[in-house]
């Protein structure tokens, strides 16, 4: 089961969703968590005017600290408070080399667990990237309007019988294993009319049931183009508790970026995403 989760602390409270929800995990698996929280210290280079004293930046990045520090303070409150074994950090860095630091803590746990982006925060959006793609282990992702704790009644695995789908299905096997439903969803559409698709998800079922999980089958028709929505749209009315799927992205200059159907659920999704790569 997982045993290790890292946990990306939000500065502001408002979104500290994240840690409710992490908080529930590590209850539930009886997992040890690291909180990591973010300080990006000031230069300027990124406040390029001339007449800015650097007294002005030094109370910027000393800002800066005090919410990370407030971060860290509100994790080890809740952590205490439901007797979770837990350390934490602070990483004084900037991006890109922050989003480094936490897919390489990721790759030492079982399970990452970060915040959906919210409006434009290319920072968070940078550490989901990072972690999917560069620490070699899933990543949970829950949104920013997530209000119950960690639950397994009902569990949605996204499958189109390709690498990443696999790769998050098995990662989430130890998962699967205790949710009370567990479906695999297939969208078709002109691309996937054919058998060979239909037997795919016939194969992984069967592959499931090997290692004590029934799992039905279920398949949505749907246009290419509108894929993502279609699979929010489903996980919606379902109810699903979380939802399972493989972290498509395509390589730009070495560095990945998120695939089309991806970055919509990641955008709009109501229910926490598990995802690998």
């Amino acid at each position: 089961m997982i045993k290790d989760i890292t946990l990306k602390l939000e500065n502001d409270p408002a979104r500290d969703r994240s840690l409710n929800y992490a908080i529930s995990v590590a209850q539930a698996c009886g997992a040890h968590v690291t909180g990591m929280a973010f300080c990006d210290p000031v230069g300027f280079a990124q406040y390029p005017i001339p007449s800015m004293p650097a007294s002005v930046l030094s109370n910027i990045t000393a800002e800066k600290a005090r919410e990370a520090s407030a971060a860290i303070a509100r994790f080890e409150e809740a952590a205490k408070s439901h007797k979770i074994s837990f350390d934490h950090e602070v990483v004084m860095h900037r991006l890109p080399r922050s989003a480094g630091a936490f897919a390489v803590k990721a790759r030492r746990s079982d399970l990452s667990i970060i915040q959906q982006t919210e409006k434009q925060d290319d920072d968070n959006e940078a550490m989901i990237e990072a972690v999917l793609f560069d620490s070699g282990r899933p990543v949970l992702i829950v949104p920013y309007i997530q209000t119950d704790p960690f639950k397994l009644d009902h569990v949605v695995c996204c499958w189109d019988g390709s690498f990443t789908a696999a790769r998050a299905v098995n990662d989430a096997r130890r998962l699967l294993k205790r949710a009370k439903k567990v479906e695999i969803l297939i969208v078709a559409n002109e691309k996937t009319e054919d058998s060979r698709h239909q037997a795919s998800g016939e194969g992984i079922v069967a592959h499931l049931a090997r290692h004590d999980i029934n799992a039905t089958l279920k398949t949505l028709q749907a246009p290419d183009v509108d894929v993502g929505n279609s699979i929010l749209s489903y996980i919606a009315d379902q109810g699903a508790d979380i939802m399972v799927i493989g972290g498509y992205g395509h390589s730009r200059l070495r560095e990945f970026v998120l695939g089309g159907v991806t970055r919509t659920i990641l955008e709009s999704m109501t229910a926490p995403v598990f995802m690998s790569h």
